[in-house]
């Protein structure tokens, strides 16, 4: 038997009386673990709805304090597959409230050379979001070299909404093509998403909605497909107080893009005043808090301009 065994089997009979040794001291008496309970569990974590502020908004409201309420939008959008790409639409009105703050906005955003995308909600929203995605695109585009596809563009989109759970007030209809085909897509503001041939948002898509499903149908022509989207906003616009307005079109196809700016302009104003508006001094009054401001707080200095 060489050294090198001795070694190790010394070693081996030291480790075997020790852990002998320490098994056979007596031990404290085990406590049962405790069994986590499901209100355990909601406070390790702290998920779900927070009842923290109840009390402090109930004191609140009994002051006359009106808690924020969400707006309501109105929208009619819609988009259709026809046999050689996609034909999107909407309505040209955006509201504040009960006022019409804009009669011919457009709502059909760009996304990239063959992606559009239609808005519904609150017009920052829409815009800040089809925005974001819009630079993206266009920074994959120029890293890979080929035009970004359908799922790359929906998948950004729902993906952002979805991180803050439908605070982003951003209904979408998104439509396009490339390399595997024609898309249409909705995306809801709290980041669900549908493919289907033909679909509606907005406001005025469940009389938008009444239209497809009456004139729909497998690989209409594109003119076909404009005019039955055309249709479509149109009941939005006679049907939904939130819808307004002309109708946008956009097609979208392999061979480009056909953007068609007040398609339809069903709601011409029938009387235009020639001499204009011209209101007398005095009209609108001027406290006299602002006066004072101009009058003692608003100095006006020169500038150096020798440099």
């Amino acid at each position: 038997i060489n050294a090198e065994y001795m070694g190790t089997l010394s070693t081996w009979f030291f480790f075997s009386a020790f852990f002998q040794v320490m098994y056979s001291l007596p031990s404290e008496p085990q406590s049962k673990p405790h069994q986590e309970d499901a209100v355990d569990i909601l406070q390790s974590n702290r998920g779900g709805f927070s009842f923290d502020l109840v009390k402090r908004n109930a004191i609140l409201a009994a002051t006359g304090l009106s808690m924020p309420i969400a707006k309501k939008t109105g929208t009619t959008i819609a988009g259709v597959i026809f046999k050689d790409g996609v034909v999107l639409g909407a309505d040209t009105r955006a509201t504040s409230g009960p006022i019409v703050a804009d009669k011919n906005c457009e709502k059909i955003h760009f996304i990239s050379k063959y992606i559009y995308c239609c808005g519904a909600g609150t017009s920052a929203d829409t815009e800040a979001v089809t925005g974001l995605v819009s630079s993206q695109l266009e920074l994959l585009r120029l890293n890979t070299g080929r035009e970004p596809r359908l799922a790359t563009a929906l998948t950004r989109l729902k993906q952002h909404l979805f991180k803050y759970q439908g605070h982003v007030s951003a209904a979408l209809v998104l439509g396009g093509v490339d390399a595997l085909g024609s898309h249409l897509y909705t995306v809801y503001p709290h980041g669900s998403t549908d493919r289907l041939p033909f679909c509606t948002m907005g406001s005025g898509s469940l009389a938008a909605m009444s239209v497809f499903e009456a004139g729909y149908k497998d690989k209409m022509d594109e003119k076909e497909a404009i005019d039955l989207v055309d249709q479509a906003i149109q009941s939005g616009i006679f049907n939904d107080l939130g819808s307004g307005s002309n109708v946008d079109i956009c097609v979208i196809t392999k061979a480009g893009i056909k953007y068609h700016r007040n398609y339809r302009t069903p709601n011409e104003r029938l009387y235009n005043r020639k001499k204009g508006y011209v209101f007398p001094r005095g009209t609108t009054d001027v406290v006299k808090e602002t006066r004072e401001i101009f009058k003692n707080q608003i100095a006006i200095s020169e500038m150096d301009v020798s440099a």
